[in-house]
């Protein structure tokens, strides 16, 4: 394989996620009066965020499942709540190993690129925090609200390769830590698709969705591109 690109999820994969996502999420449902089960958010992570409210509508409150105001009320809430916790967490840092691998990859002329089922906002105020933003060692950022759909739909990946100029996408690899991730990365046709442990599903609930590639921890993503 002729690794021309990796593309990372943002949040479980390469940024430190401790349950805030999920909190946040119940939360803004909670605004609305509908209390949702923690298992039930984690189920819809890595969704473009409307679409995963969309779902989470229709197991909870079937009646409202066509009212875009309430779910876009919703999605107000949690987008507010999400971007206040990014710039005020003192913990906000990035995963273990994150940085050495954007490093190492760009010594080997390889791209690196992340994608999201957040919004610009939430994903510049984590970048911001970060100092990701033009960062040498990150090529392109794109985000669910950029596409005409997130999340199992490849439209991201192929928005990056557009970005980056990568014509074959057996030369990408992509890298997330959700069921919609591998999904993403198989509907786009990538030349390796590797779930990591690090987010929001154990590797036993990753198994059962067949990446190429199950990994604990991304110092453990060089020795496969190697």
């Amino acid at each position: 394989m002729n690794t021309r690109l990796v593309i990372f999820d943002i949040a479980g994969t390469t940024v430190a996620d401790r349950g805030n996502i999920n909190e946040a999420f119940r939360n803004a449902f909670l605004s609305i009066g509908i209390i949702v089960d923690a298992s039930d958010v984690d189920a819809v992570m890595g969704y473009r965020k409307m679409e995963a409210i969309k779902i989470i509508i229709n197991q909870y409150a079937p009646d409202f499942g066509d009212d875009e105001r309430i779910i876009k009320d919703i999605h107000d809430v949690f987008e507010n709540n999400m971007i206040e916790f990014y710039e005020e967490d003192k913990k906000l840092e990035p995963l273990p190993f994150a940085l050495s691998v954007f490093q190492s990859l760009q010594e080997r002329n390889i791209k690196v690129a992340l994608n999201t089922g957040f919004t610009r906002a939430i994903t510049d105020t984590i970048l911001k925090r970060l100092g990701w933003i033009d960062s040498p060692l990150i090529n392109a950022v794109v985000c669910s609200d950029e596409v005409p759909e997130g999340r199992p739909y490849p439209f991201m990946i192929q928005h990056i390769m557009q970005q980056l100029l990568i014509e074959n996408v057996e030369d990408v690899i992509k890298v997330g830590d959700t069921e919609v991730d591998i999904k993403e990365g198989r509907n786009a046709g990538c030349g390796l698709v590797i779930a990591v442990t690090t987010g929001a599903y154990l590797r036993e609930r990753l198994t059962k969705h067949h990446p190429d590639y199950i990994i604990n921890s991304l110092n453990e993503l060089m020795p496969i591109i190697d």
